[in-house]
């Protein structure tokens, strides 16, 4: 993930850098394919909807699959709302970019992270594109980047089945897992559903859903309530005759962990911390099997 010593570094600012690359099309094309090709599996989070807790589950999976000993990227391909660096306390660094391609933040466990917010003059800036300039973003992050020989790639999308997803789906050569995040809620449902028949679509194997916010742990008592119900993902899953991968209750401390920069899956005597760890080793055994 490093650039070579001899190499020549510049940091990367404006935003508009991301759409002036030398390569043509097909060159690009091309290092994509090899790029990919020295990661030995990526897996893309998505969610039919905002405001289910996708960012949150892409950071700590990440950091999971870290914590188990394995070599994790990950690409933040939300271009419009760009949250991962914030949650992995690295929103201040600098994208530096050599003559082999823009090299990863390193973030907690050693996770090198690629994110739109890297590239922002200020933390304010919108990123006002259309679908061709968010395409041009997306094929960097995949192909100019110095990856390196990576365990799993986690891709963490922006909600929906537009631009970004589609483009993700379609650049990756030898294919992606998916993982669908929802809430219990039914109008969350409605979307996952969704998420799932896209990624069947775009021949992506489902890994499974993960049911996020299952319920609220009450600070003072410890009990959990069921805010939006519970159980939603798991029959989801049963209908779509995926897996399901597990159900991450709702603490205090996951907000505050993520505000801190600090992913849950680093602390201990968390509920949901212990609910992530079991989702990841369930991708670790997903991952073996469908291999």
């Amino acid at each position: 993930m490093s650039p070579d010593m001899g190499s020549q570094e510049t940091v990367l600012h404006p935003s508009e850098d991301m759409t002036k690359h030398e390569k043509s099309p097909e060159d690009l094309e091309k290092t994509i394919k090899e790029t990919m090709s020295r990661i030995k599996n990526k897996i893309v989070v998505m969610s039919g909807k905002g405001g289910v807790g996708k960012s949150t589950v892409a950071v700590n999976l990440a950091v999971g699959l870290a914590i188990r000993g394995r070599k994790v990227g990950l690409l933040d391909a939300d271009i419009h709302g760009p949250n991962v660096p914030k949650m992995l306390g690295i929103e201040d660094a600098e994208l530096v970019a050599t003559d082999v391609g823009m090299v990863p933040v390193k973030a907690a466990m050693g996770i090198g992270v690629i994110s739109m917010a890297f590239l922002l003059r200020d933390r304010d800036e919108p990123v006002i594109w259309r679908g061709p300039m968010k395409m041009a973003a997306i094929k960097q992050f995949l192909g100019d980047v110095t990856w390196g020989e990576l365990d799993y790639l986690v891709i963490d999308l922006p909600p929906g089945t537009g631009d970004e997803p589609l483009s993700i789906a379609q650049l990756i050569p030898d294919g992606a897992w998916a993982i669908v995040v929802t809430t219990p809620q039914e109008v969350a449902l409605l979307d996952s559903r969704k998420s799932v028949n896209f990624a069947k679509a775009l021949k992506m194997k489902t890994m499974g859903i993960v049911e996020n916010m299952s319920g609220y742990i009450c600070p003072k008592c410890g009990e959990n309530i069921a805010f939006f119900k519970v159980g939603g993902g798991e029959k989801a899953a049963k209908d779509f005759g995926v897996p399901f991968l597990g159900a991450i209750p709702m603490e205090q401390d996951v907000v505050l962990h993520g505000d801190d920069g600090k992913p849950i899956v680093l602390g201990k005597g968390s509920r949901s911390a212990t609910a992530l760890m079991k989702i990841v080793d369930m991708v670790i055994n997903s991952v073996k099997e469908g291999n």
